[in-house]
């Protein structure tokens, strides 16, 4: 399998998996009182990711980017909700399901996104 795709952009292949680059793995962080207290006293920092990722193509990307050493990943699929509007309570919404990845890092290391909220 060759590492240009039909357009001559460059691809990771991660197995049979193929994804555009590091960056289309971590989607963004989440900043939740339960995060803040984890990245606080646990050193641990929590993400939204792409559904397909894997624990390994997270921490290759965690470390390439923010220039860390991550010891763990958790990941989790949160499950779609339903909720209602405020305006119209007949009206039913749905939120999708996302995967949500936990990481760990090294004593000492830290990631500058969540150095404000503190």
């Amino acid at each position: 399998m060759s590492n240009q795709d039909w357009t001559g952009s460059r691809r990771i292949y991660y197995g049979s998996k193929a994804m555009t680059s590091i960056y289309d793995v971590l989607r963004r962080p989440i900043l939740t009182e339960k995060s803040s207290h984890q990245y606080a006293k646990l050193n641990q920092f929590v993400f939204e990711v792409a559904d397909d990722a894997t624990k390994s193509m997270i921490k290759e990307a965690v470390e390439t980017i923010f220039e860390v050493k991550v010891l763990r990943v958790n990941t989790m699929v949160m499950p779609a909700k339903r909720s209602r509007r405020a305006q119209s309570r007949r009206v039913l919404v749905r939120r999708s399901a996302y995967k949500k990845a936990v990481v760990t890092l090294a004593s000492g290391d830290t990631i500058s996104v969540f150095e404000g909220v503190r």
